[in-house]
């Protein structure tokens, strides 16, 4: 269980529960109404289940932790857990997690294929609808596309509302980009990030790890974040 609340943990401040900068209105590139659906999810009880389905990258748990940070702020118990941590020991993670108001459960193709856990998945589905729970499962394709045993489970999680990410373009990265230094108080002027596109790895959880260390850096030399500060940061690429 990477982050999740359940019987016995001590409950800490929303703002160390799940990270500040991952909210659902800071999520770029969200398909029309997706976050509506997100925000119902997370504060109003017996809305649909959703199924979030997109490409390593595509922003899938920003949309599960950002999505219990707006049920803890709707006043309801959250929690989010991460399947590929707690494959083979399933059954006990989805059990702790039987008072809780609203799941999500990312990673999905993490436990395709093993049977106890796919029961185990199944029976807390079950448990959680009859209670009246909200779920919000996370995987990297389709219910039809997993590798799943338990045809039961993928007619489950077939009912469910879909929602399919798609990768950024690199304006969607230019925004992601801008907004996440914008709430760190950073300045990052558009030369610095087209000179970041042109000459990192666009995938967007790198950019994002890159982005922190810029940070520490230019706030420790007390410079600016220009493109001679980063080609001096990370050479001439």
């Amino acid at each position: 269980m990477s982050a999740a609340s359940g019987a016995g943990t001590p409950q800490l401040p929303l703002s160390l529960r799940y990270p500040p900068d991952q909210r659902l209105e800071s999520f770029v590139g969200a398909p029309a109404g997706a976050v509506a659906q997100l925000q119902a999810l997370a504060g109003m009880p017996g809305a649909d289940w959703l199924y979030v389905e997109g490409a390593a990258g595509s922003g899938k748990t920003h949309l599960g932790l950002a999505v219990c940070a707006a049920a803890e702020q709707a006043g309801r118990r959250a929690a989010y857990l991460s399947l590929r941590v707690a494959a083979g020991r399933l059954r006990e993670a989805l059990e702790a997690l039987d008072t809780t108001d609203v799941v999500a459960l990312d990673g999905l193709e993490a436990v395709a294929g093993d049977r106890a856990d796919e029961v185990a998945l199944f029976d807390f589905h079950n448990r959680a609808r009859a209670a009246g729970r909200g779920v919000l499962y996370l995987a990297a394709s389709a219910p039809a596309a997993l590798a799943l045993v338990l045809p039961d489970l993928r007619s489950r999680l077939g009912q469910c509302t879909r929602i399919a990410l798609r990768a950024l373009d690199d304006d969607g990265r230019r925004e992601v980009l801008r907004d996440r230094a914008r709430r760190r108080g950073l300045v990052l002027e558009d030369a610095a990030i087209d000179w970041l596109l042109t000459r990192t790895d666009r995938d967007l959880v790198q950019l994002l790890a890159l982005l922190e260390r810029i940070d520490r850096e230019s706030l420790a030399a007390q410079r600016r974040v220009t493109v001679p500060f980063l080609r001096g940061m990370l050479g001439p690429g």
